[in-house]
């Protein structure tokens, strides 16, 4: 042994050929130089340092130097071009290994988060999978998908941006950073919200206030299913923010419960659309600029002085459109009796895309 606890079979013939060269002055020949890559992959694979070889090398040079060539140039300068090429060779060997174990790595940990993601596994597998991950499956979690006009990928700055920013301030805590169609994801113990949220705090910032970026958070569900549900909450709530225009960087499922409910029955939503709002195509202008009109009235809290300034109109124009729809629906705006009516038309207007869209 050498001393630094690697075994002996990695050095195999290494100090034969020292000695040959010193000898003859020769060049390690390539099969030579392929048997020392072979055993840095070994080595790789085996799970032992790079930095441990290396010295075990130098300690076997030491250990085998011909004698008669500490005072000669000549064989000195062709035993240590020797040894650079064959510590060379191995380390090549021993990288290639590690970047052949990191493509596999990355090949598991993918089809995993796709599994997890989609639930396409058997579940008692994939939370013996879950583990390797840091996730226990039978808590519960929560799901936080950030998407911008630009497709995340993995290693990418604004990634590793997020993740120091994530792991410096709550460590492991079985949290999953992963990327998946080109969004960013997070998977976080349901009972922590503090970490999606910075989540979706660092994930906005990484965009440097890009207004494209948008992040949304389902809601906290159990065991494997409940991360394919959480999951599937966010994506929705991406979708709807970006049909309904809806304000605001963080989305979160919790808060969007109404819409769901709402296109469940398409059939009665499109019957309300039409019967609370379809006589406003007779306006002047036709609907939208009506429905506009009641999207900011509402939004501003039926308070007309403040609608009428998201609009860029004068209190008086705003309360004449307020009046026009009055005599065309029959529905007053200003009326509680009528509002809720009015206001989920609106709403269903907007996730039908009407009028824009015919229904």
């Amino acid at each position: 042994m050498t001393g630094h606890h690697i075994p002996e079979k990695y050095l195999e013939g290494y100090a034969r050929m020292l000695a040959e060269v010193a000898a003859t002055g020769r060049r390690p020949t390539r099969p030579e130089l392929d048997v020392r890559r072979a055993f840095g992959e070994q080595a790789a694979e085996d799970g032992h340092s790079l930095r441990s070889l290396v010295a075990a090398h130098l300690a076997a040079t030491r250990a085998a130097w011909p004698a008669g060539t500490s005072g000669s140039a000549g064989p000195a300068h062709s035993v240590l071009t020797a040894v650079e090429l064959a510590v060379d060779a191995f380390a090549e060997g021993y990288e290639r290994a590690q970047r052949l174990a990191v493509r596999q790595e990355e090949a598991v940990r993918r089809e995993f988060i796709d599994d997890l993601l989609y639930g396409g596994s058997d579940l008692g597998r994939l939370a013996e999978r879950a583990e390797r991950f840091g996730l226990r499956l039978s808590r519960t979690h929560a799901v936080a998908v950030a998407e911008s006009g630009h497709a995340y990928d993995e290693g990418t700055t604004a990634i590793r941006s997020v993740e120091l920013a994530l792991f410096s301030r709550f460590g492991d805590r079985s949290i999953l950073l992963t990327t998946k169609d080109g969004r960013l994801i997070c998977v976080a113990p349901g009972d922590q919200d503090a970490v999606l949220t910075h989540f979706a705090k660092h994930a906005y910032a990484a965009g440097d206030g890009d207004g494209d970026v948008k992040v949304a958070i389902g809601r906290s569900h159990p065991g494997s299913g409940g991360i394919v549900h959480s999951y599937e909450e966010a994506l929705n709530a991406l979708e709807l923010g970006a049909r309904m225009s809806l304000e605001g960087p963080v989305l979160r499922a919790a808060d969007l419960l109404v819409y769901p409910v709402l296109t469940r029955d398409r059939e009665a939503l499109v019957d309300l659309v039409r019967s609370a709002l379809g006589p406003l195509r007779h306006a002047r202008g036709g609907a939208q600029p009506l429905v506009s009109t009641l999207s900011h009235y509402f939004e501003a809290g039926c308070v007309a002085a403040e609608a009428a300034r998201r609009m860029s109109l004068s209190v008086r124009a705003l309360t004449y459109r307020l009046e026009r729809i009055h005599q065309l629906t029959g529905a007053n705006p200003a009326e509680p009796a009528h509002r809720y009516t009015l206001q989920t038309a609106v709403i269903g207007a907007r996730l039908l895309n009407w009028p824009d869209q015919e229904i």
